[in-house]
């Protein structure tokens, strides 16, 4: 029993020191100028720009192999944005990459839903959750509204739908109300249970 906890722990202290000398030899500095520009990217993955991703696409932009104006969920405010960093002309959004649009969410018509998967497989930040043959269901907050999950679904039971307005909500009721609503003190209580 001891031998084989002494072999044990040796081969956990190499693999340890293997891996921290390949951390060492292996360490690949990201390009900041490439990281400045995946920060002004919409992060939404939806592969609009002719690239997987969106830091795919600023490696590009850094490289000088794509324009800036590839990116439809940016939209010209992104553009704008991209200009300024590198200090070039805004440029027109390329209509072959598709026009911009407002923010939208996807949304499963849970009923309609078989659990095939499909959706879950084709969404790249994984803002589907569901099991096999049960329903499948959409993490607004982290969907992107790429509608890459439309195109697998066999049954078409997901839509898109404009993003709501963050922050939105009923307005408060006037002073005159809130003062109705505060509590009484204990001595008021008793006074009017009388």
């Amino acid at each position: 029993m001891l031998t084989a906890i002494l072999a044990f722990t040796t081969l956990c202290v190499l693999f340890g020191l293997g891996l921290g000398w390949a951390s060492r030899r292996f360490h690949v500095d990201s390009d900041p100028v490439v990281d400045r520009i995946d920060a002004l990217l919409p992060q939404t993955q939806c592969g609009q720009c002719n690239y997987p991703g969106c830091r795919p696409y600023a490696e590009a932009i850094a490289a000088g192999a794509a324009p800036i104006n590839q990116c439809p969920p940016g939209g010209e405010a992104g553009i704008r944005a991209l200009a300024d960093l590198l200090g070039v002309e805004p440029l027109p959004l390329n209509p072959e990459n598709g026009e911009e649009q407002p923010p939208t969410v996807a949304v499963i018509d849970e009923a309609a839903c078989i659990g095939c998967t499909l959706c879950i497989q084709a969404c790249p930040v994984d803002a589907i959750v569901g099991a096999p043959k049960l329903m499948h269901t959409v993490i607004a907050s982290e969907c992107t509204g790429c509608d890459l999950c439309l195109p697998p679904c066999p049954v078409d039971c997901i839509r898109t739908v404009p993003r709501p307005v963050p922050g939105w909500g009923w307005p408060r009721p006037a002073a005159a109300g809130r003062l109705a609503m505060a509590p009484r003190p204990a001595g008021a209580r008793a006074q009017a249970a009388q």
